[in-house]
């Protein structure tokens, strides 16, 4: 948990993914300069909205999913953002009142609202970790003061992992989180792709990386099927966050967003 007197430095003049993130999701913790590059994004991109609104349903369901129909107790929430409605913690307790949720970030301004995020249950757990996506070590060292490692965890890696380039380092970084995870663990991920529209989306990750951070890589549906490789992939398979298992209340035709997810189980 960050200490009562932590005051990070927050950098205002450079647009930053969370807080843009934030802004397309109707919050208030951004700045002039994150409003304006969603906007620059959405003049072009209008669906942007549409995706960040279908990545956070398909964190609703995932979680309702996994601690209800999976019996699923601890939850480490890699790349967390800033608080929002229905954070993972929320959905968790709702279901299973003594559920654990770590949650892990490296942007100053979820640091200052990680309080936010800590207000779970009297039954259940929440904690917050300060550390980067890029430090496995770190994070399982940290979450393990929490969470028991030898007991199934869900590894919600949701719009983080495209913000590594480089595949290789991507495949490290997973390798070493899911091998610490006990068996019956699941990992979930969402991705930014270009099979839906391959020219908007590099559109998108070229206006994003010319002012924003951190940097954006957009990937194929199957580099991101690639990323549950080893793993059993839940039905019905690497699909638009907008398509995987819509409640019965979502009536009328869903439009498949371009972010794609997907739920796998570790043997």
């Amino acid at each position: 948990m960050p200490p009562e007197n932590t005051e990070p430095k927050i950098d205002t003049t450079v647009p930053h993914n969370a807080r843009i993130w934030n802004y397309w999701l109707g919050g208030k913790d951004n700045y002039p300069v994150d409003r304006e590059m969603g906007e620059q994004i959405r003049s072009f991109f209008p669906e942007i909205v549409d995706n960040a609104i279908a990545d956070r349903a398909f964190l609703v369901r995932t979680v309702t999913y996994l601690a209800q129909e999976e019996g699923i107790r601890q939850f480490l929430d890699v790349g967390t953002g800033l608080p929002t409605h229905n954070n993972t913690h929320e959905v968790a307790q709702s279901i299973a009142p003594d559920a654990r949720v770590v949650y892990v970030d490296n942007d100053p301004l979820v640091l200052t609202h990680a309080r936010a995020l800590l207000t779970g249950t009297d039954q259940g757990v929440t904690d917050y970790v300060d550390a980067d996506l890029r430090d496995p070590d770190s994070i399982l060292a940290t979450a393990a003061k929490t969470l028991d490692l030898d007991q199934p965890v869900a590894l919600m890696l949701l719009g983080v992992v495209n913000f590594v380039a480089d595949d290789a380092e991507v495949r490290s970084i997973m390798d070493r989180l899911l091998d610490a995870l006990a068996p019956g663990s699941y990992l979930v991920v969402s991705h930014p792709t270009d099979d839906i529209d391959h020219e908007r989306a590099h559109q998108v990750a070229a206006a994003w990386n010319e002012k924003g951070t951190p940097k954006i890589t957009i990937r194929t549906a199957a580099e991101i099927k690639g990323l549950f490789d080893g793993l059993e992939l839940l039905e019905p398979g690497l699909v638009s966050c907008s398509l995987w298992r819509p409640g019965p209340t979502e009536v009328g035709t869903l439009r498949p967003v371009a972010e794609y997810g997907g739920v796998a189980r570790k043997a």
